[in-house]
């Protein structure tokens, strides 16, 4: 069985050109037919759009059967955070805080998805994160993500995805904590930067921003950034996205 993930920053559906436009992030996300799709930078009620959830309004303009959103940052007219949208079956969908102090708040969208295998299901967890700004700050966060129970209690050898916007230029992150704890990274295909697929800035990206780390029962084909035009003006950030295949044993 293939599967393909894409993680997309869409700046909340504005562009580079400045235009609030989430009719243009869904075209750029149906194009590349993903079964499974973390977004970042997804807000609920801002005063601007008139009240809609944009996660749900692109899921709709999508058509994606499950949805699951967690908002990390409140305000009294709007809420700001991370949404997953998929074509198999949700299970459990949790937040967990990656959030220092005094920074801005930030979290990692844990969600499990039932993927059909012949007579049986199976489950892939997947963490939606989209990290801080500052190296130590980031490297705080992933190290908290991957000593919280949602991490700790799974199987080593069971599927598992880390992927969202991790704001890593120098690609530090793979090297000191993903690769120790089992994880590849299938947007990296080498130590630092330079390795990465570049995401960002979406006009004429430099920095690998955006990154999908994987580990357990599942098989890497290929990754790479979407290539479309209109992609490069939709929002700030370029999405990427990896297949994967599964083995039915």
């Amino acid at each position: 069985m293939r599967f393909r993930v894409l993680t997309y920053n869409i700046h909340k559906a504005i562009g580079v050109d400045r235009r609030f436009d989430p009719q243009r992030i869904a075209d750029v996300i149906a194009h590349h037919d993903a079964d499974i799709v973390l977004l970042q930078e997804v807000d609920r009620r801002p005063p601007r759009t008139g009240g809609p959830d944009l996660a749900s309004h692109i899921c709709r303009l999508l058509n994606y059967p499950y949805r699951a959103s967690s908002m990390n940052v409140h305000r009294r007219t709007w809420q700001y955070g991370n949404a997953t949208l998929s074509r198999f079956p949700m299970g459990r969908t949790r937040n967990i805080d990656l959030t220092l102090r005094w920074r801005k708040r930030r979290g990692a969208q844990h969600t499990r998805l039932h993927l059909p295998l012949g007579a049986r299901d199976l489950p892939l967890d997947v963490f939606n994160v989209h990290l801080g700004l500052s190296a130590g700050e980031r490297q705080h966060q992933v190290a908290r993500l991957l000593a919280s129970p949602d991490i700790q209690n799974l199987d080593p050898a069971a599927a598992c995805l880390i992927a969202g916007d991790m704001n890593d230029w120098r690609g530090l992150l793979r090297k000191s904590l993903f690769l120790p704890s089992g994880f590849s990274c299938a947007t990296t295909h080498g130590n630092g930067s330079a390795w990465s697929i570049r995401t960002f800035p979406s006009f004429a990206p430099t920095g690998g921003l955006d990154k999908i780390f994987y580990r357990g029962e599942i098989q890497l084909i290929g990754a790479h950034p979407s290539r479309l035009r209109i992609a490069r003006v939709a929002s700030d950030h370029l999405p990427v996205m990896a297949d994967f295949e599964i083995q039915i044993r």
